[in-house]
């Protein structure tokens, strides 16, 4: 029988993502008026905001900057045990530790570590649970966070990050946060093109795919849930009206099978809507989904083929020699 693959289950979640905006009043506007989500609140150099039914005070932490991409990725634990747990793990595990730091408007102190490729992550257990600010956004259903209007996403679901080796990214997820690999891609020269994880029994909440561009600690998107399909469709009429940049879908993946649509924010970082419908990885011994490259080369799963511009853009953008 196989060996059980379930993940230490020390991480809850994934909590948040901080992006990094050079245009942040436009970056704002974008996904307060336009993409949905919610303001919970502000400070000098960021914006805390949250999808409708996401039950923290920020899951996106919004911050101006000289440059475009990601700032870090919080994972809640479980438990403050747990914490403990996993900062011991992580600070044998010879990686970069920044160590302790101060939390921010959502949270409490917060263990800062990196991965070999740039990218700082955090795992924290203290969060402060959104409250409505006013009566019209205190939902009726008291299962529900809060209330919506439009055609909002509803969660934070998953970021996608580049590294230029996968499979020593995929040691470091393993490692450090306990996740699990529930699909991944093998190409013909022995390299792993992408791998999709996950710390609890969601098909996946973050993604590492290759690095194509030749940057360092970037960012390929940010991607939140909404209930159904007709979400997406909506929201795409929405995008169009607004002149959002477009760049491919709607339409379905073929790994993890995924409903997307993918735009880009005025300061460029891509963002994507998605609904995975039912799926959940409850399998004890799940083992990953193995993709080749024939496989990848046959497109989405609808025959819809990759637009060049999902395999070399990230952010920030790879500054070109004269």
């Amino acid at each position: 029988m196989p060996e059980p693959t379930n993940p230490s289950f020390d991480l809850a979640h994934l909590g948040h993502v901080e992006m990094l905006t050079d245009r942040f009043d436009e970056s704002l506007d974008f996904f307060t008026r336009v993409y949905g989500l919610k303001l919970s609140g502000q400070d000098e150099n960021s914006a805390y905001l949250r999808a409708w039914d996401d039950y923290e005070y920020h899951s996106l932490k919004l911050t101006r900057s000289d440059r475009t991409g990601v700032g870090h990725i919080g994972y809640r634990a479980a438990s403050p045990e747990a914490l403990d747990r996993r900062v011991k793990a992580i600070e044998a595990s010879g990686y970069k530790t920044h160590g302790w730091v101060e939390g921010d408007q959502g949270h409490g102190r917060a263990f800062r570590f990196e991965d070999p490729f740039g990218h700082v992550f955090e795992i924290y257990y203290d969060t402060v649970w959104y409250e409505a600010q006013d009566e019209a956004e205190r939902a009726a259903l008291k299962n529900t966070a809060s209330a919506f209007t439009g055609a909002p996403p509803r969660r934070l679901d998953h970021l996608n990050l580049l590294a230029e080796d996968v499979a020593e990214f995929r040691r470091f997820m393993e490692t450090c946060l306990g996740s699990r690999v529930t699909e991944m891609i093998q190409l013909n020269n022995g390299r792993i093109g992408g791998c999709w994880f996950t710390v609890n029994n969601k098909t996946y909440d973050l993604a590492c795919t290759e690095e194509h561009g030749g940057g360092a600690g970037r960012l390929h998107h940010v991607t939140y849930a909404t209930d159904q399909r007709e979400d997406i469709l909506r929201a795409a009429d929405i995008f169009l009206q607004n002149g959002v940049h477009i760049e491919t879908g709607p339409h379905k993946h073929a790994v993890q099978g995924t409903f997307f649509l993918y735009v880009w924010e005025p300061a460029g970082n891509r963002v994507e809507l998605a609904n995975a419908g039912a799926r959940l990885i409850l399998a004890p011994d799940w083992q990953p989904v193995i993709w080749t490259e024939t496989d990848r080369k046959k497109g989405q799963a609808w025959g819809l083929k990759t637009i060049e511009t999902f395999h070399t853009h990230g952010t920030p953008p790879v500054q070109k020699k004269g």
